[in-house]
């Protein structure tokens, strides 16, 4: 990629070729000026060559470009095109942060343009020349500004896209985290459960040790599957969103070893955020079950309203003994709470009769004819 100073050569080479040409011009129409010399070339060729450097030595090379240009006019050769290197510099030093200085170098040269008609005793002095210089020099200082503001709001756009975007990475990767540990915490406590139950009932009944066996395949199966889609994401073209949902609560309850009633009150289309968020929650609430109350019936209950999703897991204590109720991270509720609460929704938890309750209300966006 070429760097910014790649670009200074050209740009001098395009001032020295303006100001000879231009101060050419002017000599044909500027008779009471000196005609140009040797020295005069000299002196039209220096602020370019300064702007090859200027990047460099910045106020240097605006100072020799300044005094060159007083030079060229006290020394009487034609107006003209020995203006543009200085303009150039005004510009580079307002855009390269270095404005004090050019409005000093503006306000030197505005007073060294005034002074020299009347100490010179040209034709043009006056309260018009004079009028006129002020107004070109703050015209070229006001628009050097313009460009600098234009090219800070640019910068600070652009800053804000960038930073925009790696907040939306951050989320996603937030969320990939969470739907791994969902998925992990899920099939491999119901795996954990289920080797559990095989071992414990392999020499006694090898059937029902058959089944949990059975279990354990679709479940490590599933895991796999659920990580792939999960990781799916990070692929170019991938869907953006996991693909959990509530179609697969089918699946999911015929996994999780216990006895589940699965109840729908009324029948709606839900947004992809909510539909990911209640199966996470459901299957949050079947691993729990599953761990702290094995035995236990379950039942499911899911109601579609216009303005709310609400999902109440309950199930009616443990029969047996529970495998893994001093495993697990704590994490499980307060991640439910976290999914319900991100969405703009409530979570409540906590002892439901012999069992435990899990309760959470979802809004939703009014339905479109």
């Amino acid at each position: 990629m070429r760097s910014k100073s790649g670009f200074a050569p050209y740009l001098a080479l395009i001032a020295a070729v303006f100001q000879v040409a231009l101060s050419q011009g002017a000599q044909r129409g500027q008779a009471s000026r000196e005609p140009l010399d040797p020295l005069s070339y000299g002196l039209l060729l220096v602020g370019p060559l300064m702007l090859v450097l200027h990047r460099k030595f910045p106020i240097t090379t605006s100072v020799v470009t300044f005094l060159a240009t007083y030079v060229y006019v006290w020394l009487g050769y034609p107006y003209g095109g020995i203006f543009i290197s200085p303009i150039a510099m005004l510009f580079l030093l307002v855009l390269r942060s270095h404005r004090p200085t050019a409005w000093v170098m503006a306000g030197v040269t505005l007073v060294t343009f005034i002074v020299y008609p009347w100490v010179t005793s040209q034709p043009q002095r006056g309260l018009f020349h004079d009028l006129a210089v002020s107004s070109f020099i703050l015209l070229c200082m006001v628009a050097a500004e313009m460009v600098r503001i234009a090219r800070e709001r640019r910068a600070q756009q652009q800053r804000a896209v960038e930073e925009e975007t790696r907040r939306q990475a951050s989320e996603e990767r937030l969320t990939m985290a969470q739907e791994l540990h969902d998925v992990l915490a899920h099939n491999i406590s119901l795996i954990h459960v289920q080797a559990s139950t095989a071992l414990h009932l392999i020499d006694d009944n090898p059937e029902q040790a058959r089944t949990a066996l059975a279990t354990i395949k679709t479940a490590s199966k599933e895991v796999l599957g659920e990580m792939r889609s999960v990781l799916n994401v990070l692929r170019e073209g991938a869907p953006r969103s996991p693909t959990a949902g509530l179609d697969r609560l089918d699946e999911l309850i015929e996994r999780s070893g216990l006895e589940v009633t699965l109840k729908r009150v009324g029948t709606r289309p839900l947004p992809p955020s909510v539909e990911r968020a209640a199966y996470r929650i459901v299957q949050e609430s079947l691993t729990n079950a599953a761990r702290h109350a094995p035995g236990s019936a379950v039942t499911v209950r899911l109601e579609y309203g216009e303005r709310e999703f609400a999902l109440r897991v309950t199930d009616t204590g443990a029969t047996t003994p529970a495998v893994l109720s001093e495993s697990g991270s704590g994490n499980g509720i307060p991640g439910m709470r976290e999914r319900a609460v991100a969405l703009g929704g409530t979570l409540v938890a906590g002892p439901s009769g012999a069992g435990f309750e899990v309760e959470a209300r979802l809004p939703l966006p009014e339905e479109t004819s």
